[in-house]
């Protein structure tokens, strides 16, 4: 019940006496509210958010898949009663939730309009990655006190308060009086060190996000989306990443292997595919071995949803490794340092330079600029190929190969947004899926894909279309208005959701 949302994340780590306030002067325990004790759970939690909810959407993709058969995220289906999938509900309206305004009154009290900025872009990417895998949600009456039953709100109307947000996020951060200071902001900014002009660059990155997600709708201008675009990242030193110590499974990386949570979890058959050669020209990308791993017999091999690792046996040569590159035996988190974004002190990215050049490249190309979508898509793929750690040399012969095309007018939208999966690929699972759903899964946009040959019972042979909201608030105490929007239905997952609707 959001009513329940209430400031205890913060507030517990600040105590609420006066007397031990006035008495313990700490300087290691915040006396208040200030925006750089505050400000980096919020990071920590953007990043929990997405990766919980990660795994099972990186399963309806096909990013990844679980190890045994019918597992019922590999059906494209969800678990009743259950708050799997509910992370990015909880992280918006309770562990970010009335933070925010935590963060804008007491900034706005001392004048560091900075803070107000962050605190404001955070709300409007957490708004807009959450109405995305949630479609409606409690806007107007959200953090309202003293109710117990909240409305939800069409997602277009949040899809306007990000833009709302996001513009009041850059007035405060192209401001330069009051207290305005970026070593004050770097405090508490673990992100990008108190830089405003690279945190107004994010709010341009998730504004086209906003605009671009809404292609089937007449009101899609690419014009504005690459407007968006030029002003957001100018390369991958601009991308929004978490930083991790990595030193314990307090402070590590949620992919890691010292957390724990990807033991299930195997690369999938689809991704092994894009990067061995199957279904791009019979070029293996030099990504394979950065980003994948093999079996023991030096074949790499993936999962097929719903259908598992038959050859899960030990010291099987064909058996599928972890995706921290080692063998499933090996069991003690010491012995495994990780690849690729699967290490214990690995950021979190949470939007990049690489990202939105594929954004842009789509524009461009929807609109039917081709030597635009052309530039772009090169530099997407040589971005996130950077990313990745693969060579110059290696990158040049792979953009020189038949795996992508060589000139403007070969250029295709599948060769966009398969390209645009390969970057995203676990990280961005979340935003693949607003792809897949744009495209309604289709094969002939992203190469070779197939829905698994068995949904789950309750899709009724529908795809999914949207997670449930999170059953320990909203199903247990807001249930009311969740029949409202045709919530209570065992087949609401599969409920196309505004932006995907012409």
């Amino acid at each position: 019940m959001i009513n329940k949302i209430i400031m205890l994340f913060v507030m517990l780590s600040l105590a609420s006496c006066d007397d031990f306030l006035d008495i313990n002067q700490d300087p290691s325990f915040p006396q208040s509210a200030d925006g750089f004790s505050v400000l980096p759970p919020l990071f920590s939690q953007m990043a929990r958010g997405e990766a919980f909810d990660s795994r099972y959407v990186g399963q309806y993709v096909q990013n990844w898949n679980w190890i045994t058969a019918n597992n019922v995220w590999d059906q494209q289906g969800y678990v009743a009663g259950s708050d799997a999938a509910g992370e990015k509900w909880r992280q918006h309206y309770w562990a970010i939730g009335k933070n925010i305004d935590l963060i804008v009154d007491e900034s706005t009290k001392t004048e560091k309009w900075d803070y107000v900025g962050a605190a404001k872009a955070i709300r409007a990417w957490s708004w807009q990655s959450s109405t995305d895998v949630y479609g409606e949600m409690i806007l107007k009456q959200a953090w309202e006190p003293n109710r117990y039953i909240f409305d939800f709100d069409g997602q277009d109307l949040v899809y306007e308060e990000v833009k709302r947000l996001s513009e009041e996020a850059i007035a405060d951060l192209s401001r330069t009086d009051g207290n305005v200071n970026e070593a004050s902001l770097g405090r508490g900014d673990l992100v990008y060190k108190g830089k405003r002009d690279k945190w107004i660059k994010f709010v341009y990155a998730n504004l086209a996000r906003n605009a671009h997600h809404i292609t089937k709708k007449s009101s899609y201008n690419p014009d504005k989306v690459i407007e968006y675009v030029d002003k957001a990242f100018a390369s991958n030193a601009d991308n929004f990443n978490i930083p991790h110590a990595g030193t314990s499974s307090s402070d590590g990386n949620f992919y890691g292997a010292t957390r724990n949570n990807l033991r299930s979890f195997r690369q999938s058959k689809y991704i092994v595919q894009l990067l061995d050669g199957s279904l791009l020209g019979g070029v293996t990308d030099p990504r394979l071995p950065l980003m994948l791993s093999a079996s023991p017999d030096g074949v790499y091999r993936g999962v097929t949803p719903t259908i598992g690792d038959t050859t899960n046996t030990a010291n099987k040569p064909t058996r599928i490794p972890l995706l921290w590159g080692v063998s499933p035996t090996v069991t003690s988190a010491a012995q495994i340092p990780g690849k690729y974004i699967f290490k214990d002190a690995a950021d979190h990215l949470i939007l990049s330079y690489f990202e939105l050049q594929f954004i842009k490249a789509e524009a461009a190309f929807i609109k039917g600029d081709k030597a635009t979508a052309f530039d772009a898509f090169k530099k997407g793929v040589t971005a996130h190929m950077e990313f990745a750690g693969v060579a110059a040399g290696e990158i040049a012969n792979y953009l020189a190969s038949a795996a992508v095309p060589q000139d403007a007018n070969s250029l295709t939208i599948s060769d966009i947004m398969t390209q645009k999966y390969i970057a995203l690929w676990v990280h961005g699972a979340l935003e693949t899926w607003v792809d897949m759903r744009r495209y309604d899964y289709s094969p002939a946009v992203f190469k070779g894909f197939e829905l698994p040959t068995k949904l789950y019972l309750d899709n009724g042979s529908k795809t999914v279309q949207r997670l449930r909201a999170r059953y320990n608030s909203e199903y247990v105490w807001n249930s009311e208005s969740l029949s409202t929007i045709g919530a209570d239905q065992a087949d609401y997952h599969t409920k196309p959701v505004w932006f995907v609707t012409q």
